[in-house]
């Protein structure tokens, strides 16, 4: 907790911060009316959508830690298990997902309970460290700690927790040094890598739609195959009626004849 919130008070987490929130705020550019839930360390992505939306809490893992925010004002966060969160089934809206994916030990067990507490055809953005990008090759800043996602591995994901894939964007072309010139052309980077689609920016930001219904593959048909009866052998009548050779025959005793004298 004191590595992520010392990151984002640095320079280069400011800068890391307006634009990953940019990539949110194209995503979701009006939440008026809606609960919004973040989890993980989301706290700097949900300021820009605390001004219209009718109800926006963090949850943070017991094992990194929480800290009080906003910094006005009662607190809206809480430290949650990954595994149970203390909500009722449909009760949020929207949930987004930071620092979270890449740090738990079990990814489709955390997408499964915020499966849960969305509403049916509710909407999760994610923010993963890209596996091709240089953010999650350094671990100087928190994307370079965890497990890094591919399009292909996040995908896979989205669809074994019931989630269908809609929106992609990705930001932090810019090389995560804390160089003043770096820093200063982070718009330029993000304009250019965005214009030409390159595969190398630090993180994905995903939106996905909860599902109702879990598709169900048709087997193929299988041919059944037909066995034609065989007929018993039935053993002839020649052999059955004939005694055996081998058969011994019990010998008659010899009749004495009554006239014959001893």
């Amino acid at each position: 907790m004191v590595d992520l919130r010392n990151f984002y008070s640095s320079p280069l987490g400011t800068v890391a911060r307006r634009l990953v929130s940019k990539a949110v705020e194209r995503i979701w550019p009006d939440v008026r009316g809606q609960n919004v839930l973040g989890f993980g360390y989301p706290t700097p992505y949900l300021a820009s959508l605390r001004a219209s939306a009718d109800r926006v809490v963090a949850f943070m893992p017991a094992t990194q830690g929480v800290t009080h925010w906003p910094r006005q004002g009662p607190s809206a966060t809480a430290l949650v298990s990954r595994g149970a969160l203390p909500l009722q089934i449909g009760s949020v809206d929207r949930v987004i997902l930071a620092h979270a994916l890449e740090t738990t030990d079990s990814p489709l067990a955390l997408m499964e309970e915020i499966w849960r507490v969305l509403t049916p055809g509710g909407r999760v953005i994610v923010i993963v460290p890209n596996r091709r990008g240089l953010w999650a090759r350094m671990d100087s800043t928190p994307f370079g700690h965890g497990q890094p996602f591919s399009r292909s591995q996040l995908t896979a994901l989205m669809q074994q927790s019931l989630f269908a894939p809609e929106t992609w964007s990705e930001a932090l072309y810019i090389p995560p040094v804390p160089r003043r010139l770096a820093l200063r052309s982070a718009v330029a980077f993000e304009r250019i890598g965005a214009g030409l689609s390159l595969p190398f920016a630090g993180v994905h930001v995903m939106e996905a739609v909860k599902q109702l219904y879990r598709p169900i593959s048709v087997p193929r048909p299988v041919r059944a195959v037909r066995l034609s009866p065989v007929m018993a052998p039935v053993p002839s009548t020649r052999a059955a009626t004939s005694e055996p050779s081998s058969t011994l025959r019990t010998p008659t005793p010899t009749q004495t004849s009554p006239h014959t004298t001893a």
